[in-house]
């Protein structure tokens, strides 16, 4: 029988469940702010993907590479969990780029490459791609703090405040600007 070492398809599957373990992982930042069922970082990273495109084509990039790189920026945590900026002061912080290296060893060569190159893009910030995907990341985080205070959750400030200081695009500071004058649930009053 034929291990997966020596099967690509059989890597692929692998990976496959391997990113499926993003599906249960909470983003553990929110359990501190009071949230009892935070979001998990699949929910998150799909939010991130789409926010990614949108930024992209407004800011006259290509937005299925800023959507791209956004599905792949926290898929190692997989490896670490979702780590709370709490933990910053006694952690140093992984390094994406070694951990997406051990993740996709065993995949076939264009796969591994593909993904490789988008962590490599998205950690280096040196595209606009990657600074929407970055943004979107930011963004994403401030839209979901201002949904989690609609039902209730009073401790998001901090949030709000760190997305709103690290977006780069003016696509993005605009959209969180306008998401803080909305109410989460008025979207489909427009």
């Amino acid at each position: 029988m034929m291990s997966r070492h020596q099967d690509p398809s059989a890597a692929v599957a692998a990976f496959g469940y391997e990113m499926g373990v993003l599906k249960r992982i909470r983003r553990s930042g929110w359990w501190q702010a009071g949230v009892r069922d935070p979001e998990s970082v699949a929910e998150h990273s799909l939010r991130v993907a789409q926010l990614a495109a949108l930024l992209a084509a407004e800011e006259n990039g290509d937005p299925e590479r800023a959507a791209y790189l956004a599905l792949w920026h926290d898929s190692q945590e997989t490896r670490t969990g979702d780590l709370p900026h709490s933990a910053r002061p006694y952690l140093a912080k992984p390094d994406p780029r070694a951990i997406t290296a051990d993740q996709t060893a065993e995949l076939p060569e264009a796969a591994k490459s593909s993904v490789r190159a988008a962590v490599e893009e998205y950690e280096a910030r040196e595209t606009l791609e990657a600074r929407c995907a970055k943004d979107a990341d930011k963004l994403e985080m401030l839209l979901q703090a201002v949904e989690y205070r609609s039902v209730g959750v009073q401790h998001v400030d901090r949030w709000i405040a760190s997305a709103r200081k690290d977006l780069h695009t003016a696509t993005a500071r605009r959209v969180a600007e306008a998401a803080l004058r909305m109410s989460p649930l008025s979207w489909h009053d427009r």
